[in-house]
């Protein structure tokens, strides 16, 4: 495993500046310079990522959606195109493997690269270099901005990626390190939620600098010893993690949020089952297969519930998960409401065959470990209570063909939600007569549609019966970037 070099400032993160919202702005030109808010649009909605225009109204990313329709009600609000910023994405990381077969994608937006592989005496003047080069070549490529931070570790090259958004290139010399990181907050540094941020203020810490100058022994006995070291640890800039070229699933999962809570077993059941064949065909695109099934419910209170049951071997089988699925939902109360329904597999090793029987007969063969346990438990090395909000996938009958939401704008890897049914505000369409466009909106029988394309001036509006027969759903529009991605 290669590691980077301290002494080097080899380690390379891009990010993709307000991915989702950036790329409807670019195939929508009556959207450019407007307030964007790209999430869930139903009343139960969450934002996944909003334009720097809608963000000066205070909009931010896992911010209910009606929160962010009181502080901007002008804003555009589009459901999401999976399809669309999974090819952009394809792209820019094509790119970045160009520059290191090193190149560790954290989402479809950001990505680590580890340039001492192909440059191991790299310097500020070469990496300068090459990350402005790289960054024209996005821009050419997909006509979009992407904010780069280079460091000698992944901690400071993601930290100096975020310190000039967007549209930026910070480099960090090694020498320089302290100093940068140094006068920043400490809820800067991973690992730093409210709650831990507050007791280290409470203790007078306040930034980088103090922090690092904290004593080891107080920080382990107020946040234990994987917390409280790795906190040191960070704030003096230490973070010898290697940039790995694929990340390891640790579980693969769907999930959907209801517009209104369901009540009937039958029709959860039936939502489930769906859902295990989504993560059924997850696991055999990737080639894994797993042996624990989980069911996540959420009640009509927001309290939220895992249970998960353990098999005797691995399986890929949409009939096996979903019949342990079901077994699971069904000792489970839900007559007061259910608000979200996940399905999962996790403990994941690598794809052998299925019993052709699985699909026929489900294995009873069970291992008696079943578990009722809270949603979100702490992750290894953090406080309790400094948790990343839960990600949250807008379903069907809420807010259909919105991306998976994650805090900070990024999208889980394992694919696009639930295929929705009617028209979604955003959705690509194509008109016998009128030609390529998008939705603006629909309701009442009636679909309104802005015809325009990446490479046109703002097109005009029509408006039509929804079943009309000229009018259907399209793949995302082409954007023509340079031949070349922009090679100088």
């Amino acid at each position: 495993m290669h590691h980077p070099d301290p002494s080097r400032p080899g380690v390379l993160h891009l990010d993709l500046d307000a991915f989702f919202a950036a790329v409807e702005q670019r195939d929508k030109p009556s959207l450019r310079g407007r307030p964007v808010v790209v999430g869930g649009t139903g009343w139960r909605g969450v934002v996944a990522t909003a334009s720097y225009e809608a963000r000066v109204f205070g909009i931010g990313s896992a911010m209910p959606t009606q929160q962010a329709r009181r502080l901007c009600p002008n804003a555009a609000y589009l459901a999401g195109r999976f399809d669309a910023y999974r090819v952009v994405s394809d792209r820019v990381m094509e790119l970045a493997r160009e520059l290191s077969p090193l190149v560790e994608p954290m989402s479809l937006d950001e990505a680590y690269v580890d340039l001492t592989v192909e440059h191991p005496t790299i310097d500020v003047e070469e990496v300068t270099a090459i990350a402005e080069r790289f960054r024209a070549r996005v821009r050419a490529a997909t006509g979009l901005t992407v904010s780069v931070g280079v460091g000698a570790s992944k901690l400071v090259a993601k930290i100096a990626s975020d310190l000039r958004k967007p549209d930026a290139l910070v480099v960090v010399p090694p020498a320089e390190q302290a100093a940068v990181l140094g006068p920043l907050a400490v809820r800067t540094l991973p690992g730093v939620g409210a709650l831990t941020a507050d007791r280290l203020t409470r203790s007078g810490i306040r930034t980088v600098a103090d922090l690092a100058q904290a004593d080891e022994a107080e920080l382990v006995r107020t946040f234990g010893k994987a917390h409280g070291g790795g906190l040191l640890a960070f704030a003096r800039g230490i973070d010898p993690r290697p940039v790995v070229s694929e990340r390891e699933a640790k579980s693969v999962s769907a999930e959907e949020t209801f517009a209104t809570d369901l009540t009937d077993p039958r029709d959860l059941a039936e939502r489930a089952r769906r859902m295990a064949d989504r993560v059924a065909a997850r696991l055999a695109a990737s080639g894994v297969s797993g042996r624990t099934v989980t069911i996540k419910v959420r009640r009509y209170d927001f309290t939220t519930l895992n249970r998960s049951r353990t098999l005797t071997r691995a399986t890929s089988s949409a009939a096996e998960i979903s019949a342990r699925a079901a077994e699971l939902l069904a000792g489970l109360d839900v007559a007061d409401g259910v608000r979200l329904l996940g399905v999962g597999v996790s403990g994941l090793s690598e794809y052998s065959q299925t019993d052709l029987l699985a699909d026929l007969q489900a294995d009873d063969a069970l291992a008696p470990d079943d578990a009722l346990a809270p949603d979100d438990g702490p992750q290894p090395g953090l406080a309790a209570g400094d948790q990343e909000p839960a990600a949250a996938t807008a379903g069907p009958g809420a807010d259909p063909g919105a991306p998976p939401v994650t805090p900070g704008g990024s999208e889980q890897p394992y694919g696009p939600p639930a295929v929705a049914v009617g028209w979604r505000p955003g959705q690509d369409v194509v008109h016998a007569e009128h030609g390529p466009g998008w939705v603006q909106g629909s309701g009442v029988g009636r679909v309104t549609v802005r015809f325009e394309g990446p490479h046109t001036p703002v097109g005009r509006v029509r408006t039509f019966a929804e079943d009309d027969p000229d009018l259907a759903p399209a793949p995302p529009p082409v954007f023509a970037g340079e031949p070349d991605g922009g090679q100088p």
